[in-house]
């Protein structure tokens, strides 16, 4: 498998043009610090890990759907888990709408 498939929309169009294709899906979330006017702020991203296997060959995806402060008020978190399973969901759909066959999971309330 060539190294430019390096999106989803890659793998959509394969699977849209007859090509078997197998997936898996796992969502983490990770943290990070971030450096902004020399003040470090500690951060999470949200993040979907696609594990594609395409002719036999596995090619991971990584994609973040959001970010929050780690110290961030409960509602806030929440705020950003719902935008965050907003966006995974689409995506779902446009792999569904592709016959790319994979079980749906979404970040939890509390993480």
């Amino acid at each position: 498998m060539p190294n430019e498939f390096s999106r989803l929309e890659d793998f959509i169009g394969l699977a849209k043009q007859g090509k078997t294709i197998q997936l898996s899906v796992s969502l983490r979330k990770e943290k990070v610090i971030s450096t902004e006017a020399d003040k470090q702020k500690d951060m999470y991203l949200l993040i979907c890990d696609y594990d594609f296997v395409v002719d036999g060959q596995k090619i991971t995806i990584s994609k973040i759907y959001e970010s929050g402060l780690s110290n961030e008020p409960l509602n806030a978190t929440k705020k950003h888990i719902y935008i965050a399973n907003a966006r995974l969901k689409m995506d779902y759909m446009r792999l569904r709408d592709a016959n790319i066959p994979f079980e749906e999971l979404y970040w939890e309330e509390r993480i």
